[in-house]
């Protein structure tokens, strides 16, 4: 594959906007008006946003926040239901498109994938993913081009929307720097505190702390890795073999709060069934639990453990996951319940 001229490179492809793309795909008439995709599309129901479009987004919608909250930013706005067939069907074309190219595809989700590709020029390989890409599904993405797949994963919130930008070991200081660790993929606002905390608020001071003092911080295996972050490193490859889930899980939104704690119990016992379903149909055993719980009116926790051995037993889990309840505030309303069960890796790894 490529050129002898050619070089190495990781390019990330973002599909913009997808899910909301796709629906004004299916109704053209959608075009350049807000529209929100969320749980079943009635923004009085109980349900968060799956996704907005760019013209939602400028009114401070975004993923994750309450339908109910979407609405009164914009009371105008177009609710749809969640349609996760139709967005797969256009994922797995997007995804076709791609692994016709030469270049190696490790996809990530349903709107986004890594390619490995041998270049001379990354640019004009972005654009003929773009162009290829629109011509194939009428979908628009945007490509992130850097030396490995951070800077690469990265360089797309740069590009978007429909653009192209590139992050490499030339430019990281230049372009990163001077922002906050938070825009770093992999360091989450928790994260971003705790670096705060020891006086690293900037890339550029993250990269430059001794591993021994994140090490002391935050463990010997995570704390130089934060700190690889900061220095835009890292080894690991763009590999065309298929995502392999971890865990499976399920959740439900109640349209009126849960007061009753023995019905959360009952609650918790049918999504633990349902889960075991999920497993078995994989047929790889869970290892671990895990319930979350979110209080009425917007805080969620979660706790898990480990099951004593790998199992399939339909009684062992609902123990398991029931038994979690009591580690929860009872005096608080619930308005979402989730159970996840790990599994074990699968026979080849």
């Amino acid at each position: 594959m490529g050129t002898p001229s050619g070089r190495r490179w990781v390019l990330h492809v973002d599909l913009d906007q997808f899910i909301a793309a796709v629906e004004v795909l299916r109704n053209p008439d959608l075009r350049g008006r807000p529209v929100i995709v969320g749980g079943r599309g009635d923004p009085s129901e109980r349900g968060v946003v799956s996704t907005a479009s760019y013209e939602a987004r400028e009114f401070g919608v975004g993923s994750g926040m309450p339908l109910r909250t979407a609405a009164r930013k914009i009371p105008d706005a177009v609710f749809l239901p969640v349609d996760a067939e139709a967005y797969r069907k256009s994922s797995e074309d997007v995804m076709s498109t791609l692994r016709a190219m030469d270049a190696v595809v490790e996809v990530t989700g349903w709107d986004e994938a890594f390619l490995g590709v041998d270049t001379a020029d990354p640019e004009a390989f972005a654009h003929q993913i773009q162009r290829a890409v629109l011509d194939a599904t009428g979908l628009h993405c945007s490509v992130g081009i850097g030396d490995n797949k951070l800077r690469a994963k990265i360089a797309t919130g740069f590009g978007k929307p429909r653009g192209i930008f590139r992050l490499t070991a030339e430019n990281w200081f230049e372009v990163m720097g001077e922002r906050a660790t938070r825009e770093l993929w992999g360091v989450g606002s928790k994260t971003a505190n705790k670096l705060a905390a020891l006086g690293l608020n900037t890339v550029s001071e993250l990269a430059s702390a001794a591993d021994e003092d994140l090490a002391a911080r935050f463990g010997p295996t995570m704390g130089p890795w934060f700190g690889r972050l900061g220095r835009g490193i890292d080894h690991s490859p763009v590999t065309a073999e298929p995502w392999v889930a971890r865990s499976h899980s399920r959740e439900t939104t109640f349209q009126e709060n849960l007061d009753d704690w023995t019905a959360v119990t009952v609650e918790i016992k049918r999504l633990a069934a349902r889960v075991r379903e999920d497993i078995v149909a994989e047929q790889r055993p869970a290892v671990r639990v895990a319930v979350k719980v979110r209080y009425a009116p917007f805080v969620t926790r979660s706790t898990s453990k480990a099951l004593p051995t790998p199992t399939f037993d339909a009684d062992v889990i609902a123990d398991a996951a029931t038994a979690l309840v009591a580690r929860f505030d009872h005096t608080r309303e619930v308005r979402l319940l989730g159970v996840r069960l790990e599994m074990t890796p699968p026979k080849d790894e």
